[in-house]
């Protein structure tokens, strides 16, 4: 179980949020980019809304519920 606002950065948190349908928030530095769903997750990047982000450059943060 994953609790609002916990950040997700590993394969297993990815792919949980994936298989589950459980939204995800992406953040660049401290400023929103977006909420959605994972579309499809890599070692590199996650799909969300039909835009990639790079694993490195944004953070993601765990949103059920929303």
């Amino acid at each position: 179980m994953y609790l609002n606002g916990q950040m997700i950065f590993e394969d297993l948190h990815f792919k949980d949020h994936h298989d589950h349908q459980v939204p995800v928030q992406i953040y660049w530095g401290k400023e929103h980019s977006d909420i959605g769903y994972i579309e499809q997750y890599s070692p590199s990047y996650i799909k969300v809304n039909n835009v990639f982000y790079n694993r490195k450059q944004f953070t993601f943060v765990s949103r059920p519920g929303y």
